[in-house]
């Protein structure tokens, strides 16, 4: 199981995107140079953003994106469905039902769901709970303190000047 790298780069730009002012932007060009990453690849994950609601665009010049809610209320789940989709991550092909003994009607499996998948989903939904306590807020609060200070302030120094 491994999501994909722009579920990283969502939640690293997502939290630049927090001490910006409610009525400014940054620009994707902005997210992208900072991250040493091409604008398009960046676009493509921020087109899925917008379309979940995360994130809003804003037309013109000095366009760009900014949170569209809360950063409270932005769990990292939000932003894995909206990158990833929301398919679940095992895909249940019911192969018990081409096993010798199901083949010829020696048995059949009835109503019963796959134990297998069961667990499967059953554990998926543990990890979404985790990823749905974990917000952009809590991720900022945290880099606060593993972060040295003048790394967290050059870097909001870089969005406020950038927005300019």
């Amino acid at each position: 199981m491994q999501y994909s790298v722009g579920v990283e780069y969502a939640l690293h730009c997502l939290v630049y995107l927090i001490d910006v002012p409610s009525k400014e932007s940054v620009g994707i060009k902005d997210l992208a140079e900072f991250q040493g990453l091409s604008e398009t690849f960046l676009s493509k994950v921020f087109g899925k953003l917008s379309k979940a609601g995360i994130v809003s665009s804003v037309p013109g010049v000095k366009g760009g994106y900014r949170l569209s809610k809360s950063p409270e209320d932005i769990s990292f789940w939000d932003v894995v469905e909206a990158v990833e989709g929301p398919k679940p991550i095992f895909q249940c092909k019911n192969i018990k039902d081409n096993g010798y003994l199901y083949r010829d009607g020696v048995c059949s499996s009835g109503t019963s769901s796959c134990v297998i998948n069961l667990a499967m989903l059953s554990a998926e939904e543990k990890m979404r709970d985790s990823l749905r306590s974990k917000t952009l807020s809590w991720l900022n609060e945290e880099l606060d303190l593993v972060l040295p200070k003048q790394i967290r302030e050059d870097t909001r120094k870089y969005f406020s000047k950038s927005s300019i």
